[in-house]
């Protein structure tokens, strides 16, 4: 028995002397078969240029070849060509929804009228129903009855007014004759010709449209229904509606927004508030002035004043026209040169004393941007896109302008975060979204 494990060390030595010889010989066996292939390089491969090819420098990144500022107007000009794609589409949606939008947008300018009113009430201890009905009885009443005088007003004194008109529109024709810009009878004889064959070329398209009349007054009922519902909803579940519409918005974001919304719906109430304020001070000081020059209809035409004061700059210029028109026509030229007068100081006054005072600095918007703004909305949505043009853009400044604000502030908030603080630590700490728009 002793002798088997020498016996078995012997066998495990010499198994171990040819498993060491074996991993020689495959060792020298693979660099003889790396040494005998070609080489993989690329030098070794391509072999080299003749002496007479001439040299040819390597091309450059296409990326590297572009200059700079190629690249950053190539940038920029996908993005905008993504934005204006996308306010196209936006366009378009609004244009097949235009009621309901504008019915919409006309209920929101309401609310802002009149939510004062129900916050007041409901501080006095009335219901939040009770409040909202009471108030909003109220408001339209008052709305129709505006409506009804106007109406009222224009079919008592339209008879009375037609023969004013044609019997300055034959003084009109006197002071020409005898004017110096030496104008001939045959000159407004061929005028008045062009005029009469302009309205009888028309007059099919005229038929069209009083064909269509009725397509219009059930547009325009429907319209009225959808605002009124609209106001009534906003007033008495604004702020349910507004916390509901948080919830679309990314969680990420939801904090910045919830701030936004309260400072967009305060910059709006201001500026429908102001803009009330402004119409009726202008309205009543015109229409003074035109009421003691004795033109016809001043108080109608008071009233169109303030109607139109709500289309920023273009409406006060339409306005002042139609008053100027119809002095011209029914008193004479000095009549209409003093009509003017009291229009352009009233508006100056306006522009620089009454608007920077009611309205302040939170929803001022500068004069180019009105006229863009109005342009655009007239456009797209006629006379109430005009309306609601200004409004949107002071409401999107505010917006904008607050979310860059909070943006600053979080940034700042994240660089001095102390240690141990997590990433969601700012953003814990808004205050919850209590605040809705129409409270």
């Amino acid at each position: 028995m002793s002798r088997v494990p020498g016996w078995l060390g012997r066998l495990g030595a010499g198994l171990t002397e040819m498993s060491e010889r074996w991993n020689e010989r495959r060792a020298e066996a693979e660099r003889e078969r790396d040494e005998s292939e070609p080489r993989t390089s690329s030098d070794e491969q391509v072999p080299p240029p003749p002496d007479y090819a001439p040299d040819v420098p390597a091309r450059p990144d296409p990326a590297l070849a572009v200059p700079w500022g190629v690249r950053v107007a190539a940038e920029a000009g996908w993005r905008l060509l993504v934005l204006a794609g996308t306010l196209w589409v936006l366009t378009r949606i609004i244009s097949a929804v235009q009621l309901v939008v504008l019915a919409f947008a006309s209920a929101l300018l309401i609310t802002a009228i009149l939510q004062p009113t129900v916050a007041r009430l409901r501080r006095l201890g009335v219901p939040r129903g009770p409040a909202t009905a009471l108030t909003a009885i109220l408001g339209f009443v008052v709305m129709g009855l505006i409506g009804w005088f106007v109406t009222w007003q224009v079919m008592e004194n339209i008879d009375d007014l037609s023969g004013q008109i044609q019997d300055g529109i034959d003084e009109l024709r006197n002071w020409l004759l005898n004017s110096p810009f030496h104008v001939t009878d045959k000159q407004i004889n061929e005028i008045a010709k062009n005029l009469r064959e302009a309205v009888g070329a028309n007059t099919d398209q005229i038929t069209s449209a009083g064909l269509e009349g009725v397509t219009v007054v059930v547009e325009a009922l429907t319209g009225i229904l959808l605002a009124v519902f609209s106001t009534l909803f906003l007033l008495y579940d604004g702020k349910r509606i507004w916390e509901w519409t948080l919830k679309l918005v990314p969680a990420a974001a939801r904090p910045g927004v919830a701030g936004a919304g309260p400072a967009a719906w305060r910059t709006l109430t201001a500026y429908v508030r102001g803009t009330v304020i402004v119409a009726l001070i202008d309205a009543i000081f015109i229409g003074l002035g035109i009421y003691f020059l004795d033109v016809p209809m001043a108080v109608p035409l008071a009233v169109f004043i303030f109607l139109f004061a709500f289309i920023p700059l273009v409406g006060a210029v339409m306005s002042g026209a139609l008053a100027v028109v119809v002095a011209l026509v029914t008193q004479g030229v000095f009549t209409a040169v003093m009509t003017l007068v009291v229009v352009l100081a009233v508006q100056q006054i306006e522009g620089h004393i009454l608007q920077p005072f009611i309205l302040g600095r939170a929803v001022r918007v500068h004069p180019l941007a009105v006229v863009l703004s109005v342009a655009c909305g007239g456009m797209v949505a006629g006379i109430g896109g005009a309306v609601v043009a200004v409004p949107l853009v002071a409401v999107t400044n505010t917006v904008v302008g607050y979310l860059r604000a909070y943006s600053r502030q979080s940034a700042l908030r994240h660089s001095v975060r102390p240690r141990g603080a997590t990433a969601m630590g700012p953003v814990e700490q808004q205050p919850a979204p209590s605040e809705a728009p129409s409270e």
